[in-house]
């Protein structure tokens, strides 16, 4: 058998600007995100900062619009704020401006918060303290304020009570 060329062997490497292009094309990245990516696949620091520049100044990249997108993405699949934010802080989005998207998400965090133990565990009421205790680290894992996962937790032990009353 005769060895097979590689798969890069004849092909011209893209430019940094083409690859952070095509990686856009599929979803929003943050800079810091792309510069990884970027240096991941071989390109040299001034290369990819001038690819990043260059679709920033052409409105392809945008560190506020990623940021939004990531806020409205994460509230929709159930992630409490702490999580989000640590989430938002890892893409170098500053504090103040995480502050800002958090306050405008319009976000009931304690009906999120039920929303997720009752897809999570259904109708049913724990059955003792221990469940309850699992059920509140679930939430706390998802990134629930801690007085909001008691008020979830307490607040889905009395709707349950109402219900047999």
């Amino acid at each position: 058998m005769a060895d097979k060329p590689g798969k890069d062997k004849g092909r011209i490497k893209r430019s940094a600007y083409d690859k952070a292009l095509g990686l856009l094309a599929r979803r929003e990245h943050s800079r810091r995100e792309l510069k990884t990516k970027l240096r991941q696949s071989g390109y040299e620091g001034d290369e990819a900062a001038s690819a990043i520049d260059r679709l920033g100044e052409q409105h392809y990249q945008d560190d506020d619009r990623f940021a939004e997108v990531l806020v409205r993405s994460r509230t929709s699949q159930g992630y409490g704020p702490q999580r989000i934010r640590a989430e938002l802080k890892t893409h170098a989005v500053p504090d103040e401006r995480i502050r800002e998207l958090l306050d405008t998400a319009e976000v009931d965090w304690e009906a999120s918060a039920l929303d997720q133990l009752r897809r999570r565990y259904g109708g049913k009421a724990p059955a003792d303290h221990a469940e309850r205790a699992r059920r509140a680290q679930f939430l706390l894992r998802r990134g629930f304020a801690a007085a909001t996962v008691r008020r979830a937790t307490h607040a889905e032990v009395d709707d349950a009570a109402d219900e047999i009353d």
